[in-house]
């Protein structure tokens, strides 16, 4: 009778541990687990400079960044998906074939329960846009009996729609087809007169629009946000959360948001208009000598370009008061060092620039990455190394990194001030100075950078001395990318190819 008891206990022990079993197996994993166990996060986006654009090194974009960041946190593998518009992504998620949607998006009202999001630390609002040439709009009333266009699945339709009882004769055209490019196009065109548009689109576009104002804003400022299917539990967007949270916390998202966004308030109206004229008038002759130097020198010819636009306009005659003259803006001294003999002569002055560039960026640590060590260069090609040093030891003592520029570009003006450079080895400098030399060369680089392949022929073995977006390996790129001439957009003859915006 023991044995029975023993026999019938064993049967029980068994029967709940086959139930376990039972329940255990058919337990659905999270989507955590799952993307662990595949090795892939796959995520959905569209060409945009923010989002995700191709370029001669490979991907970047703000929030292809993050999302890179993102999977080698979770020891995954980056899977990218290249939609065409607002509308595919958002339909992709619907039917959860992706883990991630990328579109630009804060999260509205009228998608709530759709789709779960995080917010990517980028702030934007719907503003209107006019073409220079018609009557400014000051209010809404304004544009009573006149349409306003807006691209498909943003989120300027919501907000239109919500303040529409109080301004009915306001009306506005949804253009599923085009994109923010194709907007901004045509009310640089006159084509429209009246749009709405991200106020990020705008500051990253503004410079190849200078026919294009804004007229005002419509709705509150709002966080951009990464969308994630509602079939998928939220294990997922809570790791994605955390992570950012992470980055926000260690200094790194704001960092990223300064190499996307921290130099694209430094074109007004009349800036862009003569840059772009100058760019078809003058870049095509010194072109090649910036091409054939930057070689030489192991730089990206943009960047030298760039320095010589803010340095003459591209001029070779350009003299300062100060006694530095040329299309580089040599100082006597510097031209002697480096064995210049003529500064006014065009090609003596690019080459003599390449070379000194070169010689400041060698002194700048190597542990500094790229972009960084290049943005310290510029400033210490500006206001001299020593001035430099001052300002990186100022910002270490205040407790920040004295190796990103984002930190040292706040300390870099307190130079001027008796109260802090008496503090100093090498005493007063006109501090600000620095930083918007720094912060125009980066703009004009951005834009020639859109504007114009980094060289007419394949890279030689040896890597270029200054890629800002440090390197990357192109075997390695997402699948499901396509090639950057497959997602360009055609915008204005007179501006060339550049990769459509939001």
């Amino acid at each position: 009778m023991f044995g029975t008891a023993i026999a019938g206990a064993s049967a029980r022990t068994l029967l709940l541990f086959g139930v376990a079993l039972i329940i255990t197996g058919c337990s659905q994993p999270s989507t955590l687990q799952e993307i662990r166990e595949e090795g892939v996060l796959h995520v959905i986006t569209r060409v945009a400079p923010s989002l995700y654009i191709e370029e001669e090194d490979g991907p970047t974009g703000y929030d292809y960044e993050l999302a890179k960041l993102f999977a080698e946190e979770l020891g995954v593998k980056l899977n990218v998906r290249v939609a065409d518009d607002n509308t595919e992504i958002l339909s992709v998620l619907r039917k959860n074939y992706a883990h991630i949607g990328m579109a630009g998006l804060s999260s509205q009202t009228a998608l709530a329960g759709e789709y779960h999001t995080v917010p990517t630390g980028i702030t934007a609002q719907s503003v209107l846009i006019y073409n220079r040439d018609v009557e400014s709009p000051e209010s809404l009333a304004d544009l009573a009996g006149r349409t306003v266009h807006v691209v498909a699945d943003s989120n300027h339709e919501q907000r239109l729609a919500r303040i529409q009882p109080d301004f009915p004769e306001l009306q506005w055209q949804v253009h599923p087809g085009l994109d923010a490019a194709g907007v901004l196009s045509r009310v640089q065109s006159g084509e429209f007169r009246y749009a709405v548009i991200s106020s990020n689109v705008l500051e990253m576009n503004q410079v190849f629009y200078p026919m294009v104002k804004a007229a005002f804003a419509i709705g509150p400022v709002s966080e951009l946000a990464w969308f994630f299917p509602a079939a998928q539990d939220k294990s997922l967007a809570n790791a994605a959360a955390k992570f950012l949270a992470k980055l926000r916390k260690e200094g790194a998202l704001a960092q990223i948001s300064e190499r996307f966004y921290g130099h694209l308030d430094q074109l007004n109206y009349v800036g862009a208009r003569t840059f772009m004229h100058h760019v078809d008038n003058r870049l095509p002759k010194y072109e090649p000598l910036f091409r054939e130097y930057a070689k030489e020198y192991n730089i990206d010819w943009r960047l030298l370009a760039a320095m010589g636009y803010q340095e003459s306009h591209w001029r070779p005659n350009a003299v300062s008061p100060t006694g530095v003259r040329g299309l580089m803006m040599l100082t006597r001294n510097t031209a002697s060092h480096i064995g210049i003999n003529n500064r006014l002569d065009a090609e003596e002055s690019i080459q003599g620039g390449a070379k000194y560039f070169r010689i400041v960026h060698e002194k700048i640590p190597e542990r500094i990455p790229e972009p960084d060590r290049s943005w310290f260069a510029l400033a210490s090609y500006n206001v001299g190394f020593g001035h430099l040093e001052d300002a990186r030891r100022l910002t270490e003592s205040a407790g920040k990194d004295p190796d990103r520029w984002m930190d040292v570009k706040e300390f870099l003006p307190l130079l001027a001030e008796k109260e802090w450079y008496s503090k100093t080895r090498f005493g007063y400098a006109r501090g600000n100075e620095p930083v918007a030399y720094v912060q125009n060369i980066r703009r004009y680089y951005d834009v020639l950078a859109r504007l114009h392949e980094p060289s007419p022929e394949p890279p030689e073995k040896t890597p270029q001395f200054v890629q800002l977006d440090g390197p990357k390996d192109k075997g390695t790129q997402p699948e499901g990318s396509r090639a950057g001439s497959e997602l360009r957009a055609a915008l204005p003859p007179e501006l060339g190819m550049i990769p459509p915006t939001l």
